[in-house]
């Protein structure tokens, strides 16, 4: 093909596109070309010389991991001077590294360990005693033993231009040279441990899988973290029931090999000490722990009696649960207690955003429209704390794509480093900015950001002239260190509009306009109105653009396709007569309420219910409170599927069994089994109830063989309008940083000494 190069690499004749490097062009044909600095999507390092070879007409051996392949080139990766050359390369970084393969966390996985035993050079020339520093404790995550260290520089690489935190670099020079902090002894970062999982060999360690066993002896599963809505995907490390350590080193699912710390690290919070392992049933005014038998017995004969006498019903949700249970739940709520009293925490107004698009489901945005769309648009959202995937994704589409990225938010955020145009209003302004944008009057632009690097609209210390100056106001908390204001309030919230403020806006409709496709990302501030009205302003862009509505955790989204809302059924299909919602359900006496994993009590809020019921992992606020607790499973002990924030389904694959609890949809199938209507309800087993949800919720219908293997696959769930009127004034977001969680972050030990050593300091 014209626009294909041909070379030879070791006599097998290759094909790859123009400007592919040869240490790529050779894996295209099953041969592996070592080498320790280079790493796919990183800048070329060329430091650690192992992965030289052999041109023909070149008078010198090339670094594969720099050089472009050209038409005709012969390649040779396995002749003797390249083994050689690649032994003395391997004794050199031998000369100060100990031998601790025994007890290195990275024995078994090591690259170097490897390339040892293919190579050779397993014994040293040198007789002088080798180099010693002691092993220092970058974090409560990081560990770093500089002895071991080979300066692949790969952790400074993708700390830097991966996740533009930049906290690692180099100290020293030569043979003293280590990777160190930034800033001071102790890292300033996101603690991701990407430094960690990216390190070929054991210098950069993790203090939550320190000397706790070999790779060889776990199990590794794959499965979908259970925090935030990205849905990326994490390969569980576990041995005797127990999680070891979470990566996703082969780069499976939306996310590749991304994790925050969340994904990461965040798995402990299974087997914290107050998670619950027994139900409890209370017995003359206190909680005691009872046998499932008794537990169950109790609720199926309350819920029976209830039902039978026409008493009231409350069914409180949760995003943390699977798409089977929720789906189950509202079953069992609408079927059998004979209730649309059912709801959940509701994070991002899908539905508006849905209805809006008036069935055009196509402009759904994906993880990997983020990554290779041309232009994203940014509205309210630190994505970097609150959606790390995505933050990440963006940056990538950057520095892969050169991306155009455009930032409306409240306070700085990441993206302002390499956003074309950033722009501040207050808290609430970004959600008005859609509205704004369909009306700016056609005025000469004041002052604005024009580049990466350039201060953002109304920046750091910038009042963008005398006389608007006098109309906006800093956005508290938002400020740089010295006091100088980093935002302005909306002036939606102030007297007199500022003319910057339009003029701002009018150039970054005119530079949206010049882009060739868009996707939009907003946050819970956009809520009814705001929504449609972006909807609007985009339409008259006349590009195609898709849109992301940002939603928390694991199953946010999940739970609202499944009809967890008073006033829907499944697939966004009219309830009839709406219910109550959660803040109506506590407010009311009703006769029971039952809570699937949620805390809706939180906040020293009383309940008012005559027989309270709750299935959760720790004993809540809301748990202290009730008659029965019943003990549940965590994502990590289920199967099932769930629905990320950009509508993209993707499997939950048990990894453990913790004695005591159960998953919540075989709970709701014993209380159905006690109260006589299993049958009704149907077998409670997950690819059973999944498979109903393919053949009865508009837009899941999803090609099964892709969500199987671990692929994600989109929903479309709505081929219309809405025809019910929508609660926008429910959704709030709790917007949790990198190391909080709701209330499994309380019980995460990682999250909690992350957050107590940056309070120390």
């Amino acid at each position: 093909m014209a626009d294909l190069v041909n070379l030879t690499i070791d006599g097998r004749a290759v094909q790859v596109p123009p400007q592919t490097l040869v240490i790529d062009a050779a894996k295209t044909v099953g041969i592996e070309i070592p080498a320790f600095c280079y790493y796919e999507g990183l800048t070329l390092q060329a430091a650690c010389r192992m992965c030289l070879v052999e041109v023909e007409k070149m008078p010198k051996m090339m670094t594969a991991c720099t050089l472009p392949v050209a038409e005709g080139m012969i390649v040779r990766t396995e002749t003797e001077q390249v083994k050689q050359a690649r032994k003395y390369t391997l004794e050199f970084l031998l000369t100060n590294h100990p031998l601790d393969c025994p007890v290195c966390d990275k024995g078994g996985e090591c690259e170097l360990q490897d390339m040892v035993f293919r190579y050779g050079a397993g014994e040293s020339r040198y007789t002088e005693e080798k180099v010693h520093t002691p092993e220092k404790q970058f974090s409560p995550v990081v560990f770093f033993d500089a002895p071991r260290c080979i300066l692949c520089f790969r952790c400074v690489r993708i700390c830097n231009e991966g996740l533009g935190v930049g906290a690692l670099g180099v100290i020293n020079r030569g043979v003293v040279s280590e990777i160190a902090p930034n800033v001071g002894d102790h890292l300033e970062c996101d603690e991701c441990g990407a430094c960690i999982d990216i390190c070929p060999v054991g210098a950069l360690t993790s203090g939550i899988y320190r000397y706790q066993t070999r790779p060889w002896e776990m199990a590794h599963v794959g499965t979908i973290c259970t925090h935030c809505g990205d849905g990326c995907k994490t390969t569980l490390g576990t041995r005797n029931d127990e999680i070891i350590r979470g990566n996703n080193r082969d780069r499976s699912g939306i996310n590749g090999e991304f994790l925050c710390i969340k994904g990461r690290y965040a798995f402990d919070f299974y087997n914290h000490p107050e998670r619950l392992q027994a139900p409890m049933l209370r017995v003359n005014g206190k909680l005691e722990e009872v046998s499932w038998a008794r537990a169950l017995e109790a609720v199926g004969k309350k819920f029976k009696q209830t039902a039978e006498a026409g008493g009231s019903f409350g069914v409180i949700g949760s995003n943390h649960t699977s798409n089977e249970e929720n789906f189950y739940l509202q079953k069992f709520a609408r079927q059998v207690l004979k209730t649309n009293n059912i709801d959940h925490h509701r994070t991002g107004d899908v539905v508006t955003l849905l209805d809006s698009l008036s069935g055009k489901t196509a402009q759904l945005a994906t993880v990997a429209d983020l990554y290779d769309r041309k232009a994203v648009l940014v509205l309210g959202a630190d994505l970097a704390l609150e959606h790390p995937l995505l933050s990440f994704q963006i940056r990538a589409n950057y520095r892969h794509h050169q991306a155009h990225v455009y930032a409306i938010t409240p306070g700085p955020v990441r993206e302002d480093k390499y956003s074309v145009a950033s722009i501040r209003v207050g808290k609430s302004g970004a959600a008005k900015v859609g509205g704004d944008l369909g009306v700016v009057p056609g005025r000469e632009v004041g002052a604005t950001s024009s580049g990466p690097g350039s201060a953002p609209v109304g920046g750091p210390g910038v009042v963008p002239n005398a006389e608007a100056g006098a109309h906006f106001e800093p956005v508290h908390g938002a400020g740089s260190a010295n006091g100088s204001p980093s935002g302005f309030v909306h002036p939606h919230n102030v007297t007199a509009v500022p003319a910057d403020y339009f003029g701002a806006l009018e150039s970054l409709r005119d530079k949206l306009k010049a882009e060739p496709e868009l996707v939009v990302v907003f946050d819970d501030s956009f809520k009814g109105d705001d929504v449609r009205k972006l909807v609007e302003f985009t339409e008259s862009l006349g590009i195609p653009v898709k849109f992301v509505c940002l939603v928390d955790y694991a199953n946010s989204r999940g739970a609202a396709d499944m009809g967890l809302t008073p006033e829907l059924l499944p697939g966004y299909k009219p309830s009839g007569t709406p219910g109550l919602h959660v803040a109506e359900m506590i407010a009311n006496d009703l006769d029971v309420v039952w809570v699937v994993g949620a805390n809706p009590l939180k906040g020293a809020v009383k309940r008012k219910a005559g027989f309270l019921v709750v299935q959760d992992m720790f004993l809540t606020e809301t748990a202290q409170q009730a008659d029965v607790v019943l003990p549940a499973g965590s994502a990590y002990e289920k199967n099932g599927t769930v629905t990320n924030t950009t509508g993209e389904v993707q499997q939950l694959t048990r990894a453990i069994n913790t004695m005591g609890a159960k998953p919540d949809l075989e709970i709701m199938g014993f209380i159905a089994r006690e109260m006589g209507v299993a049958a009704q309800l149907g077998p409670w087993l997950p690819q059973v109830v999944f498979e109903e949800i393919r053949k009865n919720v508009r837009g899941y219908s999803l090609p099964m063989p892709v969500i199987a293997t671990g692929g994600a696959a989109q929903t479309m769930p709505v081929n219309g309008r809405i025809p019910v009127e929508n609660r926008p004034d429910l959704v709030r977001s709790d917007h949790n940083g990198l190391f909080a969680s709701g209330t499994l972050g309380r019980y995460s030990k990682v999250l909690n000494s992350v957050i107590e050593s940056r309070l120390s300091r």
